[in-house]
C-alpha cells in the first residue's frame, strides 16, 4: 500500500509560482512512475506530468510544457511540480499520482495509476 500526501497549494497572482510536494509512504517508491494530474470545477481529471522511477522519461501537457517542471527526490520519497508563469486557467486541485508499474505508454490516463492523494487546491488570480 502506498499513501500519498500533496502539498503546496495556495492562492497566486497570474505570472506567480508554486511548487507542490507529494511525500509517499512505502517502499515502492523509487520504483515507481509518478505523475500529477489537475481538475478544475465541472471538468475531468487531467494529465499534468509524469516522471518515470530513474527519472530518465519526463512527459508533460502541452498547456503547461514550458512553464512546469516535474522532478523527484527518491531519497526523501518526494515527487515535486515547480509552477512557473502561473495562469489563471491553471486554477484546480492538483493531485498526485503512483504506478508501480511500467508504463510503455498513454501515460495520460487515470485508469493507469494505482494510488491518489487527497488533493491540494491552487488557485491563480487575474
Amino acid at each position: 500500500q502506498v499513501q500519498l500526501v500533496e502539498s503546496g497549494g495556495g492562492l497566486v497572482q497570474a505570472g506567480g509560482s508554486l511548487r507542490l510536494s507529494c511525500a509517499a509512504s512505502g517502499r515502492t517508491f523509487s520504483s515507481s512512475y509518478m505523475a500529477w494530474f489537475r481538475q478544475a470545477p465541472g471538468k475531468e481529471r487531467d494529465f499534468v506530468a509524469l516522471i518515470s522511477a530513474s527519472s530518465s522519461r519526463i512527459y508533460y501537457a502541452d498547456s503547461v510544457k514550458g512553464r512546469f517542471t516535474i522532478s523527484r527526490d527518491n531519497a526523501k520519497n518526494t515527487v515535486y511540480l515547480q509552477m512557473n508563469s502561473l495562469k489563471p486557467e491553471d486554477t484546480a486541485v492538483y493531485y498526485c499520482a503512483a504506478r508501480g508499474r511500467h508504463i510503455s505508454g498513454d501515460y495520460y490516463r487515470r485508469d493507469l495509476y494505482d494510488y491518489w492523494g487527497q488533493g491540494t487546491q491552487v488557485t491563480v488570480s487575474s
